[in-house]
């Protein structure tokens, strides 16, 4: 049965419903996007998808609420909204529709549940405070769509239909580049395992371009890596590896003497013919070739074998 519906209730909107309504208009993009609470379009039906609205959920009746009591949980106990329970039933359709290659799928959909969909099924239930977020708590994806609402005074009686499908267009900006990046993320790992088999037992890892390399360096064990370096338009970089995504903190610093200079002032500081910057704080350096580059990386190297 083709689906013709996809019906959600109409008013104000949260983020689970519509993140939701981003998974379902692109798996069936020529239904109908109904927001309403008419009866007869939230009885279930082969031909229509109900979510965050009609007091039940079951997949095979294609009906994904959880406002009723109790409510569905996950195996861990932990509440789905409609955004978990569409993820759950529909997420490997949609990563198949935006090409996610099918060996990645799997763990692609895993990871974007944990990290994507699950805290806003927690927030959506009242599970997490969004105070956790502390200063930036209204910057969180489900204050940022909210926000897209219309102002409590605007005329219009199409004013909610009118925001949901203007936010809608911008929730699926998000959840399309997280998918798209994760799928990245799954292409690099193959190419930096290769990387740092090639480097052996060099502290420098020489990349073909610029690309995310920190889940490759824990699959592999490769602690003893303490510098990246790879092109970057007509330059090439060399970067210091962050001890975490949760801090500043490296591995290892570029030197304190080549800290905030610039092309002669660094050409001196650094021996280096073709360096070109480092940062003051010491995490980037740049220079115009691949062997000015690589020396630049040898010389951090020394620096910190002399410093030891």
């Amino acid at each position: 049965m083709t689906i013709t519906h996809l019906v959600t209730h109409s008013g104000g909107f949260h983020a689970d419903e519509l993140l939701s309504s981003v998974i379902l208009t692109r798996l069936y993009p020529d239904a109908e996007l109904r927001r309403t609470r008419d009866r007869e379009f939230l009885t279930p039906a082969a031909s229509r998808i109900i979510y965050d609205v009609g007091g039940k959920f079951s997949a095979e009746l294609q009906i994904f609420d959880h406002h009723q009591r109790p409510g569905p949980l996950r195996e861990d106990g932990q509440p789905f909204s409609s955004f978990g329970l569409i993820w759950a039933q529909y997420g490997r359709d949609y990563l198949a529709a935006l090409d996610v290659p099918e060996a990645e799928g799997e763990a692609i959909h895993e990871t974007f549940d944990s990290k994507f969909v699950l805290p806003i099924d927690l927030l959506d239930n009242g599970a997490m405070d969004p105070s956790v977020a502390g200063p930036l708590s209204i910057l969180t994806l489900p204050a940022l769509l909210g926000s897209l609402k219309p102002v409590f005074d605007d005329p219009s009686p199409t004013a909610d239909d009118d925001a949901f499908f203007a936010a809608l267009a911008i929730a699926r900006s998000f959840v399309e580049a997280t998918v798209q990046g994760l799928a990245a993320k799954a292409r690099a790992q193959n190419l930096v395992l290769e990387a740092i088999a090639q480097a052996g037992a060099s502290p420098i890892l020489e990349l073909p371009m610029g690309m995310p390399y920190r889940s490759a360096l824990e699959k592999a064990g490769a602690d003893h890596l303490l510098f990246v370096v790879n092109p970057r338009g007509g330059d090439w970089t060399l970067n210091g590896i962050k001890l975490s995504n949760d801090t500043f903190e490296q591995r290892a610093d570029l030197p304190a003497a080549w800290a905030g200079l610039t092309d002669a002032a660094l050409e001196e500081a650094s021996g280096v013919k073709g360096a070109k910057f480092c940062h003051n704080a010491r995490f980037i350096a740049v220079a115009d070739s691949r062997q000015a580059i690589l020396e630049m990386a040898q010389l951090a190297v020394k620096a910190l074998d002399d410093a030891a």
